[in-house]
């Protein structure tokens, strides 16, 4: 069984007109509603784990955050620029380029790739995944390369405002 954990950025701060979209950091929201995922999702996530993040900065702080809650140092994070503003194929493209000895893959990254990425490889009850929302699909094959569209099974979706854990912010 292998399984992909998509997990898009945290709530990011449009405070600062003079970053760019891929220099946006986290606002105070965003970074609380990462460490409370982090914490929820952390004991149930077996290892070992391979950690992909997009560099844009909010993704990377995302992926920071889980790591830190899965006892990981931040080296253990590859990051992926063809994660950033990837459409649904490159996704798919780029998750069945993965290595075969990780069987769960943790990615992070944008909308509106992650939303389409999952609803094409599973059955998913929803559109647009929120910020830090957390989906994890299940396939029973055993190479990446093996992904199919509808081939998988949606295990876990998660999000802040699911269980009220996020504030205004």
């Amino acid at each position: 069984m292998r399984r992909l954990t998509l997990i898009r950025h945290a709530k990011s701060s449009w405070d600062y007109a003079e970053l760019s979209d891929f220099e946006r950091p986290l606002n105070a929201r965003g970074r609380r509603d990462a460490a409370s995922m982090a914490q929820r999702l952390a004991p149930e996530l077996e290892r070992p784990l391979r950690l992909i993040s997009s560099p844009a900065l909010r993704a990377i702080t995302t992926a920071h955050v889980f790591a830190a809650a899965l006892g990981l140092p931040n080296i253990h994070i590859r990051l992926e620029p063809r994660i950033y503003e990837a459409t649904r194929t490159a996704l798919l493209g780029l998750v069945r380029e993965c290595d075969d000895a990780d069987r769960h893959i943790l990615l992070f990254g944008h909308n509106p790739g992650f939303s389409e990425l999952a609803q094409l490889l599973a059955p998913a009850p929803f559109g647009e995944m929120p910020t830090c929302a957390v989906a994890t699909l299940a396939f029973d094959v055993p190479h990446w390369r093996e992904l199919r569209h509808g081939g998988g099974v949606l295990q876990r979706y998660e999000y802040p405002k699911k269980n009220g854990d996020s504030g205004a912010g």
